[in-house]
């Protein structure tokens, strides 16, 4: 995925109920892990251990469940979102579809928690997830945006998806993208006004 995407999104074109079923679970492991990445970099995360009946143990086992019902909630939503936005755009792809790209394009945000994650944790440790810890002053609160890269990298996996599924051009498919971004950034703001008004 990470090497040659366009031949894993070219896959995605059979949406047949046999290859659905074969790459469904890869999907869904991208997606937990995917969703553990993310979830280690929302502001809950950060002041976890500010908590004191909140250990390590419990934060990681926290990260875990977490992070793959967060994946998750993404995945369908999101991945709703990406389908009606590209059907607008004349796409006659299934929901599953839309899913499975959005799943794949995730890889990026997996990688991170392999890559990116544990070196953050072995430099900040504990700090990492508690309020005004060492990670948020200089070099720390730095290299706390490079996660955004990862984010960066999927988002591009999605424009390149969407154009090699759909056999678009890259103006169509970055119209796709962004009318799918507006939508969720839209939605993710509504949630989040309601989270500060609640």
């Amino acid at each position: 995925m990470l090497l040659a995407p366009r031949s894993v999104f070219a896959a995605l074109r059979d949406d047949s109920d046999e290859a659905a079923e074969a790459r469904q679970d890869v999907a869904g492991a991208l997606v937990w892990l995917a969703g553990i990445s993310g979830i280690l970099a929302t502001t809950v995360a950060s002041t976890l251990l500010d908590d004191v009946e909140i250990d390590g143990a419990l934060a990681a086992v926290w990260a875990f469940l977490a992070g793959g019902v967060y994946g998750f909630f993404l995945y369908y939503v999101v991945g709703k979102v990406s389908h009606v936005a590209l059907r607008k755009l004349g796409s006659r792809g299934s929901f599953r579809r839309a899913r499975h790209l959005l799943a794949f394009a995730s890889a990026p945000i997996a990688l991170a928690l392999l890559v990116y994650w544990p070196v953050r944790i072995t430099a900040y440790g504990e700090d990492l997830f508690r309020s005004g810890g060492a990670d948020g002053h200089g070099a720390g609160a730095l290299t706390a945006w490079l996660f955004y890269a990862f984010v960066v990298w999927a988002v591009v996996l999605f424009l390149i998806g969407v154009r090699t599924v759909h056999g678009w051009t890259w103006a169509r498919s970055l119209a796709g993208v962004a009318f799918t971004a507006g939508i969720a950034a839209a939605l993710a703001l509504a949630v989040s006004v309601l989270y500060a008004v609640g």
